[in-house]
């Protein structure tokens, strides 16, 4: 019997990575001159010439996802040590019998249930707008699919509220330093200024989430069938042991790993907010929060290191797709096509009527984002050239920054290049083409909206 064709993440990311090898050699070669000004390397804008081409053949096709492996390495380990601590936390019942109990409140109060995913996600979206939440979602989302599915919703909807809300306020930013300060720098503009329009942008990103998130988890409680993810699902609630019974309550030292759990989620703000932690100093935080957890729990030496090392086990297929999606950045960058590119995008900018420009600035982003995933370093890339291009199309530098902060944010959550996506999914067990399916109509919804709150700055002078 014929097997029906099955979708795999894994060969659709290397197959982009095989293309961009083709493209190296098809493309001429190209490179702007580069200067390093506070920390950071900036292009100069009109330093582009022609150098002879560097195709990639086999052996660097072949070599780019280990180089991708080493590039992504804090991302994977990142991903490695929550998925060891969360199942040291499992092991200890803390996780299954705490969203039980949370359910069985919300269930018991059902008017309060309303405001479960408007609250939680606006939470979330303000630690995107704020402090550039993003890889910070990844813990939250195996703590918000058990709760989701035990409110009758399914995955999708608990990946989407930690992850959908951050990625909402991310691409509304007010104050997000890493994307919207950084850029503004580099346009040489006053940092946070504009703030006014980006509060409207904010809120209105973050409402229209919301709303899709609730219309579509109001139609999974009503019809469990029509998830994209019912079978998964199936399968995740008879490994959590999720039923409709009363939970048997927490025992002390279950409480004693959740309180825990809860102070590292206090550190971890402080952490993030105050301190400048990023992916190591998290990474550092959850090994910690591992370790606590098995003593606290009162699992033995032994059974804290075999649950840690089964939940990192879990995770290697996340860590394959992650490295290889950042071959795609490596080949682009050796076959030196990424410039080129950049190059040639900014020349059918030029041409055309400022509206027109803002909107394909913000195209172009998102083109450039399918390669670079780091909002500081697509800034780092791209302003230098997107600020000056500005100024001759006849468009406010401001207008740039949010042409680039649309393409880095919106567009990031469907992207399969994307380590940050990929980690996501990878631990919420969801596959791409799945997410993909689902992601499509808001993404698109997001596109146009993108494309149209381009429009009124250039009427209103928005500097």
């Amino acid at each position: 019997m014929k097997q029906p064709f099955r979708f795999h993440t894994m060969v659709m990311i290397f197959s982009v990575v095989t293309l961009v090898a083709a493209a190296t050699w098809v493309l001429p070669g190209g490179t702007y001159t580069r200067t390093v000004k506070d920390g950071r390397t900036l292009v100069i804008p009109g330093s582009f010439t022609f150098v002879p081409s560097t195709p990639q053949g086999v052996g660097s096709l072949l070599m780019s996802p280990i180089k991708g492996f080493i590039e992504a390495a804090h991302i994977i380990a990142f991903v490695f040590l929550i998925g060891g601590t969360f199942k040291v936390i499992e092991k200890t019942g803390a996780i299954t019998e705490g969203v039980r109990s949370m359910a069985y409140t919300f269930a018991q109060r059902p008017g309060l249930q309303k405001f479960f995913i408007p609250v939680t996600m606006t939470i979330f979206s303000l630690g995107g707008a704020i402090f550039g939440m993003s890889e910070e979602t990844m813990p939250f989302v195996l703590i918000f699919i058990p709760l989701a599915l035990s409110l009758g919703y399914d995955s999708i909807v608990g990946t989407a509220i930690p992850f959908l809300g951050a990625a909402s306020g991310f691409a509304g930013s007010m104050l997000n330093p890493f994307t919207v300060g950084i850029a503004q720098g580099i346009a040489e503009l006053p940092l946070y200024s504009g703030l006014e329009y980006r509060v409207i942008i904010w809120v209105i990103s973050t409402t229209c989430m919301i709303t899709f998130v609730m219309f579509y988890a109001r139609r999974i409680k009503a019809s469990p069938e029509t998830s994209r993810v019912a079978d998964l699902d199936r399968a995740r609630k008879n490994s959590l042991h999720l039923d409709e019974s009363p939970p048997a309550g927490l025992t002390v030292p279950q409480k004693l790993v959740l309180s825990g759990f809860a102070l590292a989620m206090v550190f971890l703000i402080v952490g993030v907010l105050k301190l400048g932690w990023y992916i190591n100093e998290i990474a550092a935080l959850f090994l910690g929060i591992g370790i606590a957890a098995g003593l606290l729990g009162r699992l033995s030496v032994v059974a804290t290191a075999d649950a840690f090392m089964e939940g990192a086990r879990d995770m290697v297929g996340v860590a394959l797709i992650i490295g290889c999606a950042r071959a795609i950045l490596v080949i682009a960058t050796e076959g030196r096509i990424l410039d080129v590119m950049l190059y040639g995008l900014a020349n059918v900018i030029s041409g055309m009527h400022p509206v027109f420009a803002a909107q394909a600035m913000f195209v172009t982003q998102g083109i450039i984002n399918f390669f670079v995933h780091s909002g500081s370093g697509q800034a780092a890339l791209t302003m230098p050239v997107m600020a000056p291009l500005a100024d001759v199309v006849g468009i406010s530098r401001q207008t740039a920054v949010l042409a680039f902060q649309f393409g880095e944010g919106w567009i990031n959550p469907i992207l399969p290049t994307s380590g940050v996506t990929m980690g996501v999914l990878g631990l919420a067990g969801i596959p791409w083409e799945r997410w993909f399916r689902w992601m499509l109509p808001v993404q698109l919804f997001f596109f146009v909206l993108a494309l149209l709150l381009l429009v009124p700055p250039f009427f209103f002078g928005y500097h």
